[in-house]
């Protein structure tokens, strides 16, 4: 199966239609009537089409277990047409609609089965997704990127040669998958003075992401340094960073990441490892670009 280890949970919701296509009206009237040989139509393919979505994943080999919480089977009749709706929820790290697809296809072969002792003209038309939300799919098609993004990577070992820089090319990389890029790259100590005279320097970025420096020892100087510096501070950035990382990454708890508003730029301080860092990035974003994305708009 894909590895979906490094996906946030989020609320998943699809509805998948199927049409069902008898061949005469005595049939639908047969329906209508609670007359058909094998029992209660709807109610029986109802029950089928439930345990259709709970046992997706044990018949479609790539589909993960998914907790799901709710799903339901709605009907509609159109002349010989009975229009199957299923809809299915879950909060979780993968969507929903392979269940909502298989549930619905489950409640249509059901519907088949229980009709063709009356009519042998049935016909399943087609089973087909109708709409989905949840993920970062869902927020990436609504995020524009021409935003400027800037990168400070606070290392004496960096700066000094004595270390590769791995940290760049993991985040050029990242953003590359929102078509961003990094427009500068600037590499300095731990230092105060230094990481005030960079960030003087990137007033016109639309995003600045800082990476080094938050640790516990005495030398991780970076958040006494940024967070003065912010007009507003967003709480849920360190949060959501911490939250993440405690279940990947046990040392994350000493990160001392945090974020928020400098000025019309959006200053993220995150963790120098690039352990650290990709953990970062993938609780943080597509979530902060609704953010960026208002940015990118005022300046148009």
């Amino acid at each position: 199966m894909v590895d979906i280890t490094h996906k946030r949970t989020s609320l998943r919701w699809a509805i998948a239609e199927a049409i069902v296509r008898v061949s005469k009206p005595d049939t639908i009237q047969a329906i209508k009537d609670n007359r058909v040989p094998k029992g209660n139509v709807f109610e029986m393919a109802k029950t089928a089409g439930l345990l259709g979505v709970k046992k997706t994943p044990m018949l479609i080999p790539d589909c993960h277990p998914i907790p799901v919480e709710y799903s339901a089977v709605e009907y509609s009749m159109d002349g010989l047409d009975i229009r199957i709706r299923m809809e299915v929820k879950a909060i979780y790290r993968t969507g929903v609609e392979v269940e909502a697809m298989h549930g619905v296809s489950v409640v249509a072969l059901t519907l088949y089965d229980m009709l063709k002792p009356i009519d042998k003209g049935v016909v399943i038309k087609h089973i087909r997704l109708l709409d989905k939300t949840g993920g970062k799919s869902d927020l990436r098609s609504k995020i524009s990127s021409s935003v400027k993004t800037a990168l400070i990577v606070c290392s004496d070992a960096i700066l000094s040669g004595q270390k590769e820089d791995k940290i760049t090319p993991l985040v050029r990389d990242f953003l590359k998958s929102y078509e961003l890029d990094i427009t500068k790259v600037i590499h300095i100590p731990d230092e105060e003075l230094a990481i005030q005279d960079s960030l003087k320097q990137l007033k016109n970025h639309g995003m600045i992401l800082m990476a080094g420096g938050t640790g516990l020892t005495p030398t991780d100087k970076t958040p006494e340094v940024v967070r003065p510096l912010l007009d507003r501070e967003i709480p849920g950035i360190g949060e959501t960073i911490r939250h993440y990382g405690d279940h990947r990454t046990p040392k994350s708890i000493m990160s001392r990441a945090l974020g928020g508003m400098m000025g019309d730029s959006l200053l993220l301080a995150l963790p120098g490892s690039t352990a650290g860092m990709q953990d970062a990035l993938n609780a943080l974003f597509p979530y902060l670009l609704t953010i960026v994305d208002k940015l990118n708009k005022a300046y148009e």
